[in-house]
């Protein structure tokens, strides 16, 4: 054979081997694409209580409804504050809790405000308790005084036993008992061999709960709901909790009365079936007429308190997000800012600016040169830009050259001046 021959011929051995390296890579079956999973916010509401964030496992957390990266995110950032949270302030420094969720969990969180108040009486009540246990037991038999003696606060027993009614009157199976969010993974773990229930739930267990509904042994009389006070609610039968949401529901949502028997029924605490119960009791004097306490055109606005926002109709969103914006400005200088705070119901609010003065006489106000460095780090408007501000001026005594060399947006040098002498 000649040369070229031979060349040709080795040639035509290796596009062969390439061609069947290709046909083997192609013809390998193909991968399924992982099935994509549209995860949506649960409508269902949380029947919440008081709890010890220090207490709670990533299970736990999701119920809450953290994700998977946020729960890993709340866990981490728990190890690196010393291994547990000392106050509410710290908690909501973690960035794994929205603003939102902060003010939706910040009620039922058993912490003092801040780590100041560490050795305060109020906190010492919070300390986690041990669970005593003597002997096997019935915990559908247990009530929330002997909750309490076995080692949980008083919340948290009277969120056992209303978990229990929630359920019918009976927790039914240790399953259904590990599910009562106040009982953590290691109380159940303590717990579960001394629980007199069967271990698994009943697969007709939505039927048989009507075996376990509990009668109520109220005695009702005649009410007017317009007047029923908390503790009126309370005799009812309604939780402390239940009691103060029907108020609030007719304080703030219907402007201090309800106008027919039906308006009960849409506050989301009374069931169909308590309304029922108290519908012929219902006796609405039509010359009640509640009327606002509060002279609002009289009323500073850096001084009104979260309680007369409550009477003017905000609700607890919206007043806590107003007090706690200004309580970060120091005082509000113009009306303007109270507009601009978020989770606010904008159109009672701009109602109230334009009744309600704002005095800013008292609102502190300094040169970025002598501003304190805690005032600096902890306001909205200078936060950001505190630590340049601090590094500039050891060498600069100019308020104009301090803001010339930090370069900011025009906006964000506007706010700032409202607050600089």
């Amino acid at each position: 054979m000649r040369k070229n021959d031979y060349r040709k011929l080795a040639f035509m051995g290796i596009l062969m081997i390439v061609l069947l390296a290709f046909q083997t890579y192609t013809g390998r079956g193909k991968e399924d694409f992982p099935a994509v999973t549209f995860i949506t916010e649960s409508l269902a509401s949380l029947n919440l209580t008081d709890f010890d964030p220090n207490e709670l496992d990533a299970k736990q957390w999701k119920l809450l409804g953290f994700s998977e990266k946020q729960v890993s995110t709340l866990l981490n950032y728990k190890k690196i504050v010393g291994g547990q949270f000392t106050s509410k302030a710290q908690f909501k420094k973690c960035y794994a809790v929205s603003t939102e969720k902060f003010t939706e969990l910040e009620s039922y969180l058993l912490l003092p405000e801040t780590g100041k108040d560490h050795s305060s009486r109020k906190f010492k009540g919070y300390e986690k308790k041990e669970i005593i246990i003597s002997g096997k037991f019935n915990p559908d038999k247990l009530s929330a005084a002997q909750w309490v003696k076995m080692g949980f606060s008083e919340r948290q027993a009277e969120a056992i036993v209303k978990y229990k009614n929630y359920l019918g009157g009976s927790f039914v199976s240790k399953e259904k008992f590990k599910e009562c969010f106040i009982i953590s993974s290691e109380n159940y773990s303590k717990m579960e061999p001394y629980l007199l229930l069967p271990a698994k739930t009943p697969d007709d267990f939505k039927n048989s709960t009507k075996n376990y509904v509990v009668k109520s042994r109220i005695e009702y009389r005649n009410f007017d709901p317009n007047i029923t006070d908390l503790e009126g609610w309370k005799a009812l039968g309604f939780s402390e909790r239940q009691a103060q949401t029907i108020v609030n529901y007719r304080d703030r949502n219907l402007r201090g009365s309800f106008k027919t028997p039906e308006d009960l029924q849409k506050c989301f605490v009374i069931s169909p079936e308590k309304f029922q119960e108290l519908k012929p009791y219902i006796k609405l004097n039509p010359t009640v007429d509640k009327k606002q306490e509060t002279d609002f055109s009289k009323i500073d606005l850096n001084m009104i308190t979260f309680k007369q926002l409550q009477e003017f109709g905000l609700d607890e969103r919206s007043a806590g997000s107003m007090i706690g914006f200004r309580k970060k400005l120091r005082g509000f200088v113009n009306k303007q800012q109270i507009l601009d705070t978020y989770n606010i119901d904008k159109d009672l609010v701009q109602k109230l600016i334009s009744i309600a003065p704002l005095d800013v006489s008292n609102v502190p106000k300094y040169t970025l040169t002598e501003a304190p460095e805690e005032w600096l780090k902890d306001h909205p408007y200078f936060k950001y830009s505190a630590d340049k501000i601090i590094f500039y001026r050891t060498t600069y005594h100019d308020d104009k050259k301090i803001l010339k060399l930090l370069k900011l947006k025009p906006e964000y040098e506007e706010r700032m001046k409202l607050y600089l002498k």
